[in-house]
């Protein structure tokens, strides 16, 4: 930890799994805070809002703040905001991703024929009728917005599709594509951190399960980076990975690090 000041910490597969709190994360993170160093959770996470994802972390002796939780549900709607002030807005997903587009100020669209674009993310409850609404969208015109494409993320039950599952049933219905992606690695996820934490990416070390998102993105701003194996990647993958994708370090569990620290400082 010599030399970092800001940690991105990953939710599914490296804190969480499902609902559940993965074994000692809870002490993990409030030693990471009594080293002083700054956090930001930066999850793929976009069919939960803030406020949702809080309420998660606080019953399970996670403490995090709202502003410290980077969502792609946030970031796809500051995106929004920012740059399509008057756009109308349909969702394929969860209702947390509406509620942080309302709170950002995001409009919704009455009807799916209205919709300037259509957001795409994880919707654990999706019906055939959720996806007919968002194919007319997409088929009266609205362009389209995954806040992230990964394919699975890790529940208390194994591997669980992911908002891959929903875009792939749209692209394939519409013939249309997806235009922009706002999850990890992506640099609007990256950036949304960094503002949080206001912390040079040099500074910073990128906590996660997925060699795909976490390593990746960690690897493209110059960002250390270790990988958990409670998550989607097992050790028996390390083999296959490219020099580009391997991590600086690899730990069973984000508890490991307490003993790493500890280890080095003696």
């Amino acid at each position: 930890m010599d030399g970092i000041e800001g940690v991105l910490i990953d939710l599914d597969g490296t804190i969480l799994k499902g609902n559940q709190s993965i074994p000692y994360a809870d002490e993990a993170v409030a030693y990471i805070r009594s080293l002083g160093k700054k956090i930001a959770f930066v999850s793929n996470r976009g069919n939960l809002s803030r406020r949702m994802c809080y309420e998660r972390l606080e019953p399970l002796g996670i403490a995090a703040a709202e502003e410290e939780i980077i969502l792609s549900s946030t970031v796809t709607a500051q995106f929004l905001r920012e740059h399509y002030p008057l756009c109308q807005v349909w969702t394929l997903g969860d209702d947390g991703l509406r509620e942080e587009l309302r709170h950002h100020q995001v409009p919704l669209a009455r009807v799916p024929e209205e919709a300037d674009f259509l957001v795409i993310t994880l919707h654990e409850t999706v019906t055939y009728r959720d996806l007919d609404l968002a194919f007319r969208a997409v088929h009266h015109g609205a362009r389209i917005i995954a806040t992230n494409i990964d394919k699975t993320f890790p529940n208390e039950h194994g591997n669980a599709i992911d908002v891959a599952g929903m875009v792939g049933a749209i692209e394939a219905a519409t013939g249309r594509k997806v235009e922009l992606v706002l999850g990890k690695p992506s640099c609007f996820m990256v950036e949304a951190a960094l503002r949080h934490l206001q912390v040079p990416p040099c500074r910073c070390l990128v906590i996660g399960d997925s060699v795909e998102s976490d390593i990746r993105m960690g690897r493209m701003y110059g960002m250390k980076t270790a990988l958990v194996l409670t998550g989607n990647t097992k050790r028996s993958h390390l083999d296959a990975l490219r020099a580009k994708e391997r991590p600086d370090y690899v730990m069973d569990s984000i508890y490991d690090m307490i003993c790493i620290v500890e280890e080095a400082m003696r």
